[in-house]
């Protein structure tokens, strides 16, 4: 009876042994590493594309004001001469978005804006723009706004830049009274009863002025139309480096001239050349499609290459500045390449004279 009893705790051994043999080792656990985040880079844009802007005012069936009307048919024409000659119309934003490295423009292209805020710009260009599936930009100064101060007949009203603003339309700012915005000058001041005076502000005066011109229109538009304003366009094209920075500290990433010439994707953004369209200079509008034309090998025209300062050797360098009228440029271009004698040319920048445009005066189409 002791020996089975003994052989069943040794049965019972051997099987425990057995079991455990055949039991998998459980493996060791390994702390899971953190996978990083994939990551994201901008896209590569084509930085040899160039844009021209233009800017436009009242469209009148009879011009009175040549220097801020064109007729109906004068614009529509020259929207048809942008489809004709392949130059692709795109929006101020997307122009802004390349610039930034966001995204490719077509080679050759086109920004088309209205300035100050007139219903015919809503009556009769919009309708325009659309027949040829072309987008724009608002520039506007609020006191011109139907209700505002210095609004006329032929204002527009917000609920019209309301309806453009649902409709994909950009809208942005103009000031708030479209007034010269360098201190000292002469402007019209509203006194208490209505009453405008002419007035040279200076000082703290002037400071608190130029806030609600530049601050004040910005946050006036976002309020009402419920959007958010990033471009400036100054009156008359006149500025200088305290009126930018006072843009910059309110926000604006971008800000307008009316000293037109191509932009490129170096073009600085607080300086930005339109091309105001007047009905007495027919041939800014064919000057700078020319221009766009010949620099970025339109139809018909040559290629034209484009080499960066950091390719050259120059006299004088880079960034200096030029004291005489009339400067040698010298630039060493072996390091480009063969070139064809008679491709050689030089396209600069073509700057306007600097000179004051009286703020265009409502008149009702």
């Amino acid at each position: 009876m002791l020996t089975r009893f003994i052989l069943f705790f040794v049965l019972l051994s051997i099987l425990a042994t057995a079991f455990a043999a055949k039991s998998p080792t459980p493996k060791p656990t390994v702390p899971a590493t953190a996978t990083s985040a994939p990551t994201v880079s901008k896209p590569v844009v084509d930085q040899t594309a160039q844009t021209i802007i233009f800017c436009y005012h009242l469209l009148v069936d009879k011009v009175r004001y040549p220097g801020t009307e064109i007729t109906p048919a004068a614009f529509e024409a020259q929207m048809k001469e942008l489809r004709d000659r392949g130059i692709t119309v795109i929006g101020l934003q997307d122009l802004l978005a390349w610039k930034r490295g966001e995204k490719s423009i077509p080679p050759r292209c086109a920004v088309i804006t209205f300035d100050d805020g007139y219903k015919s710009q809503y009556e009769v260009a919009w309708p325009i723009m659309k027949k040829f599936g072309y987008t724009f930009t608002m520039f506007v100064y609020t006191e011109g706004v139907r209700g505002g101060s210095l609004a006329g007949g032929g204002a527009i009203t917000w609920e019209q830049l309301a309806d453009m603003r649902d409709n994909g339309i950009d809208i942005e700012a103009h000031t708030a009274t479209h007034q010269d915005l360098r201190e000292g000058h002469t402007i019209m001041v509203a006194e208490p009863g209505g009453k405008r005076t002419k007035k040279k502000l200076t000082g703290p005066e002037y400071e608190q002025w130029l806030q609600n011109e530049v601050v004040g229109c910005k946050q006036l538009l976002e309020q009402r139309l419920g959007i958010k304003i990033n471009c400036f366009a100054v009156p008359f094209g006149t500025y200088n480096e305290h009126v930018k920075e006072i843009a910059r500290n309110a926000g604006y990433e971008a800000m307008f001239t009316v000293y037109g010439q191509p932009i490129t994707f170096t073009s600085p953004l607080d300086s930005l050349g339109r091309y105001a369209i007047e009905a007495n200079k027919p041939k800014v509008f064919e000057d700078a499609v020319k221009m766009i034309a010949t620099s970025s090998g339109g139809p018909g025209a040559p290629a034209v290459a484009e080499v960066g300062a950091a390719n050259l050797s120059t006299e004088p360098a880079d960034g200096t500045t030029v004291r005489t009228a009339l400067p040698l440029i010298k630039a060493n271009l072996s390091g480009i390449g063969q070139i064809a004698l008679r491709s050689r040319s030089l396209i600069g920048r073509r700057s306007s004279s600097s000179r004051l445009r009286p703020r265009p005066a409502r008149a009702t189409p």
